[in-house]
């Protein structure tokens, strides 16, 4: 396949921000496989460009050999994305992750000869959220675990469902990384995040006693192993069920729970969804399905407005 002319350029100038002395030794291998997946849009050739050049640097400082084939080994990848992107935000490392996988199956299937098989979609529609009483019933649930259980569970909530951080968000927040304001509001501003993120009044007594007490620590599971296991959240809500009755503590429930709250009280959807960390308000189309209409009154009363 031949490549656009611009991609070609665009692939071939190509320099990451990374030191030159990491960046040259595998330069010409990964121009080489981005080249080989036929990007057909300049944008694709840089996304592509940018995590492969990540995976091959890091591949090369942990003393793996320089093969493209080794690098985008499956096994490969998932150790790249646990510890070469650890504390990086969930969103950033699940779009990695899906990208090196893209290139993986599209350079197996060129070295074949052999045409690309079709892509099956995982259904990202979101949670549902939990209802007032539902959610109130796990927060006494919660309270009554003992020991470490009952702070990683106060932690999940209070970050999920008071501050509407992803799992793979909520994971990396440390003691440090919470701001109390002198009103009481308490905020979550770490470097990482790339937004400033205000937590709901409910939780934010709660949130901040936390971060005193993890201080450097994780508030979430501070004892782990790995910094970025796969599954550190959902194996934390396997492990702990509630009673029969009491629906199970899902990290995305809870983030959902906290969108939808927010879009009921009619609060500006940009605003959701730059806390959210999404692109643009539109993201926020299928969480409008748990949002009643407003009454006839309650419409009138907003469209009118106050008299000046």
């Amino acid at each position: 396949m031949t490549l656009n002319p611009q991609v070609s350029a665009h692939i071939r100038d190509y320099h990451p921000r990374l030191p030159a002395e990491r960046w040259e030794p595998v330069s010409g291998q990964v121009r080489a496989v981005v080249t080989a997946v036929a990007p057909a849009t300049c944008d694709i050739a840089r996304r592509l460009l940018y995590v492969v050049s990540r995976l091959a640097v890091w591949a090369d400082s942990v003393g793996l050999p320089r093969d493209p084939g080794l690098w985008l080994r499956t096994e490969t990848i998932d150790r790249f994305v646990l510890s070469g992107l650890a504390g990086r935000p969930g969103g950033t490392v699940q779009s990695c992750r899906c990208w090196l996988r893209r290139t993986r199956e599209a350079v197996v299937w060129v070295q074949r000869g052999e045409a690309p098989p079709i892509r099956i979609k995982a259904d990202r529609s979101p949670r549902p959220p939990y209802e007032e009483h539902e959610l109130a019933a796990l927060r006494r649930w919660v309270e009554l675990l003992p020991g470490r259980a009952r702070l990683d569970g106060l932690a999940l909530m209070a970050l999920a469902a008071g501050c509407g951080l992803a799992p793979g968000e909520l994971r990396a927040v440390r003691g440090r990384d919470l701001r109390a304001m002198p009103q009481g509001v308490v905020l979550v501003d770490a470097p990482w995040l790339d937004r400033l993120v205000a937590c709901r009044a409910e939780w934010e007594e709660a949130l901040a006693e936390l971060g005193e007490l993890a201080g450097e620590a994780y508030l979430f599971r501070p004892g782990r192993k790995v910094e970025a296991a796969k599954n550190l959240v959902s194996s934390w809500s396997l492990r702990h069920r509630p009673h029969v009755g009491l629906a199970r503590l899902e990290a995305r429930r809870l983030r959902t729970t906290w969108i939808v709250g927010l879009l009921r009280q009619r609060i500006d959807p940009v605003l959701i969804a730059q806390a959210a960390g999404m692109r643009s308000a539109a993201a926020l189309g299928p969480y409008f399905h748990w949002v009643p209409p407003l009454s006839p009154e309650q419409a009138a009363e907003l469209l009118r407005g106050a008299r000046s």
